[in-house]
């Protein structure tokens, strides 16, 4: 299985980290939240571990930023708090499993296994939403297929990540930046205005699907799922 594990407890991650690649999977640690939007390989991930009490953004809400974006992930929450209601916030935030600390290697294994057995027998259903595919560079929506290029691809996906799909100006042109180094502002108007026509004439989006926020950046307006 894909993994990503997310916990700032750096002896913890690296521990976890270990002893699931010697059970044969691939897997990433992070320390943050803030660290998954530099993960181009998000889009093909089976399962994340995900700490509650994160360096700024917590878990809960990326727990529910992720379900919302790639509905077919698995998410095992794991956490020291062992109250009922917190159970339940993580549980209606979208994770699958939550399991407590300290929660032995063992256990966490036997989740993982029990979640990978569930991922295997309901694979994700096409759903209604427009469809990033990243390694294929296509927007779909039904059986309409639209091509984008790497840097509509990496924007889009970027905003998909970020919280309430914003971003920066300068977050944007950093990533961009990665494919071009000389990218300006200019030019990144321009890849806006040429995503929003593919989204408007091909994908069924609404009028706006990229907003444009005075001295800020650019959110995302509409609905999306992002596939390998």
């Amino acid at each position: 299985m894909n993994i990503i594990v997310v916990e700032d407890h750096d002896t913890l991650r690296e521990v976890t980290v270990n002893t699931l690649r010697n059970k044969g999977h691939h897997v990433i640690g992070l320390e943050s939240a803030e660290a998954l939007p530099e993960q181009k390989q998000v889009g093909c991930v089976d399962i994340m571990l995900i700490d509650i009490n994160l360096p700024g953004e917590n878990g809960l809400s990326l727990t529910k930023r992720l379900r919302h974006i790639y509905p077919e992930v698995g998410i095992i929450i794991i956490s020291a708090n062992q109250l009922a209601s917190q159970k339940m916030q993580g549980y209606d935030s979208g994770a699958d499993i939550y399991l407590t600390k300290p929660a032995s290697l063992d256990e966490i294994n036997a989740a993982i296994q029990a979640l990978s057995r569930r991922l295997k027998r309901e694979p994700a259903s096409a759903n209604t939403s427009i469809r990033l595919h990243l390694q294929t560079l296509e927007l779909k929506h039904g059986d309409t297929a639209v091509k984008v290029n790497q840097q509509e691809a990496n924007l889009l996906h970027a905003l998909l990540l970020a919280p309430d799909q914003r971003l920066e100006t300068w977050q944007l042109l950093e990533l961009l930046s990665h494919e071009q180094l000389e990218y300006s502002k200019a030019s990144l108007e321009v890849l806006i205005v040429r995503l929003r026509k593919k989204l408007m004439l091909h994908a069924a989006s609404p009028d706006n699907p990229i907003r444009s926020l005075r001295n800020y950046g650019y959110q995302l307006c509409l609905q999306m799922t992002a596939f390998d």
